[in-house]
């Protein structure tokens, strides 16, 4: 399966806890977080996890936000791996 680049899930994470934190503030009695907020910040925050869930091949938020992360960490990792820089064994 195709991946979104790294960066553009780091992007599209961020912007999804960036909305719901919006969608959520003042919403701690439990009642109904998105009914309050703006309506185009309740649009960005569908679209932003619809795009979450396309991008990582799932249906769920919670699914695509653990995908996003463990791709993320994978390159990262990887990249640290490829680095000789970073290679201590080398010296």
């Amino acid at each position: 399966m195709l991946m979104a680049h790294p960066t553009v899930l780091r992007n599209l994470v961020e912007r999804y806890e960036t909305l719901r934190a919006v969608v959520d503030e003042g919403h701690a009695d439990g009642s109904d977080r998105a009914e309050g907020a703006d309506p185009l910040v309740r649009q960005q925050l569908q679209d932003t996890m619809y795009t979450l869930c396309v991008s990582t091949g799932t249906r769920e938020i919670g699914a695509a936000l653990a995908a996003a992360r463990r791709h993320i960490d994978t390159i990262a990792a990887g990249a640290l791996d490829a680095d000789p820089a970073r290679d201590v064994s080398a010296a």
